[in-house]
């Protein structure tokens, strides 16, 4: 609780700064930095006591496991990415309980919550919880899994050197995934969708569907010990509404409905998917309630500008979190951020297109660009303009440019690029959040390194 409540201030103090200087997630990259390193203290490696029998490890890899002790064994929730992961978390754990594992819940299919299950089962093949809905889908088509491996490694910047890591929002940067789900067991018992009531090891357990994040997410109640698990629909950051590595659409309206309905509980504690616990009535059920409400504003705010006829960029630009809620700690955009949602809740409801009928049928790539130096008054004169904004620190429009000039035949292609890289390095810098930060420098050492060639930088 200590550590918590210094998280806090130090959060508070730091929101102060931040709104002084940008109302997004770009900021002073001293800032950025700041914020970043203070955002870690959610996921140092320790156990976390949060009742007289229930345990949750935090940090020993990018998601957390709990272990509930019963009567006569053990309950674990989520197994962390692999076997490596595991075995260091359940010796850690074992200092608290040396009972058998009776029974394995997970919280969703996620590989970081599913992947390590043989080391807790061991040879007692204990039962095994999920949803019925339970898949190893992640959210994207088989199709475009070479892509959405690339934009993940990025997204989590698995590739960036030392100097540049700093974390993935919600999870440390520096975790071993060389073994992903090779401990995966499947589920062997599967929770309806109206839910499930069980005694196991003694302990009071009850299921219950929460579609958010995915479609297979179910939270955990302990109604003796008053402890609510959220699996990933909850974590101390804003929500990741949209991944940026691609996703399918995440309804917005199930995960808010689905927080809210954790928050009618008035848990004495909420353990998060990732990040830490938050202890005591007061602080966990305002946390689940202001999640909700943070995510449903910025869904009906939206629904507002698309009904107004705005573009989904337009509509990205104009939400923003309601001021009571904007200086929590647990909604600063660490991971998700308020405009991913706003174009992922635009385009799950009405696709692409936008109602514009300017951009029904946009002009290819190539030929604007070309007209684009034309009004610029020729490639020499636009190239100076893309320089000059990179000079600026104008990181954005640098980056714009750069990419009209790539397209001109009597284009420098070779300056383009390297305007292209200093402007992702500026943006990279100033971004506390974790995902556009690691996107932007990982993009910049692929363009340096070679491993995007050709136009499609």
């Amino acid at each position: 609780m200590k550590l918590l409540t210094g998280i806090l201030s130090i959060f508070s103090a730091t929101i102060l700064v931040v709104e002084t200087t940008s109302a997004d997630t770009q900021v002073e990259p001293v800032i950025a930095l700041e914020m970043l390193r203070t955002q870690e203290q959610q996921f140092e490696q320790t156990i976390v006591q949060v009742a007289d029998n229930v345990f949750t490890a935090v940090g020993f890899h990018g998601a957390n496991t709990s272990m509930i002790v019963g009567t006569d064994g053990v309950i674990i929730v989520d197994t962390l990415m692999g076997p490596g992961s595991a075995a260091k978390t359940f010796e850690a754990l074992r200092a608290y309980s040396n009972k058998p594992v009776k029974a394995i819940i997970y919280t969703h299919n996620h590989p970081d919550h599913t992947g390590g299950s043989t080391i807790f089962a061991g040879d007692l093949l204990p039962d095994i919880y999920a949803m019925e809905s339970f898949s190893s889908d992640a959210g994207v088509d088989d199709a475009v899994t070479p892509v959405g491996n690339r934009r993940g490694a990025r997204q989590f910047g698995r590739s960036l050197p030392q100097s540049d890591i700093t974390n993935r929002g919600v999870a440390p940067a520096n975790t071993f995934d060389g073994d992903r789900s090779q401990g995966f067991l499947p589920p062997t018992i599967l929770v309806p969708f109206d839910g499930l009531s069980a005694e196991i090891a003694g302990i009071d357990v009850e299921f219950h569907f929460a579609p958010g994040e995915t479609d297979d997410a179910l939270f955990i109640w302990l109604p003796e010990e008053k402890v609510l698990f959220t699996g990933d629909n909850f974590y101390s950051s804003f929500p990741n509404l949209y991944a940026i590595r691609g996703s399918a659409y995440r309804n917005v309206l199930n995960w808010s409905d689905s927080v809210a309905r954790m928050a009618s509980f008035k848990p004495g504690a909420v353990v998060p998917g990732h990040t830490m616990p938050i202890l005591g009535e007061s602080d966990a059920t305002n946390a689940l309630n202001d999640y909700s409400r943070a995510i449903r504003s910025v869904y009906d705010q939206t629904i507002e500008g698309i009904n107004a006829g705005k573009s989904p960029e337009q509509i990205a630009h104009e939400v923003v979190l309601p001021e009571n809620l904007k200086e929590k700690p647990y909604l600063l955009e660490f991971y998700g951020t308020v405009p991913n949602a706003v174009r992922a809740i635009y385009t799950g409801l009405l696709g692409w297109f936008d109602g514009n009928p300017t951009t029904l049928n946009p002009l290819e790539p190539r030929i604007r660009a070309q007209k684009v130096a034309e009004l610029a008054g020729g490639t020499q004169k636009l190239s100076e303009q893309m320089q000059s904004a990179l000079a600026d620190k104008d990181f954005q429009w640098a980056l714009e440019l750069s990419d009209h000039v790539k397209w001109l035949d009597d284009g420098d292609r070779q300056l383009a690029r390297k305007v292209k890289i200093e402007a992702l390095r500026g943006l990279g810098a100033m971004e506390y959040n974790a995902p556009n930060r690691n996107y932007y420098l990982s993009y910049a050492n692929e363009l340096e390194s070679g491993q995007l060639s050709g136009l499609w930088f």
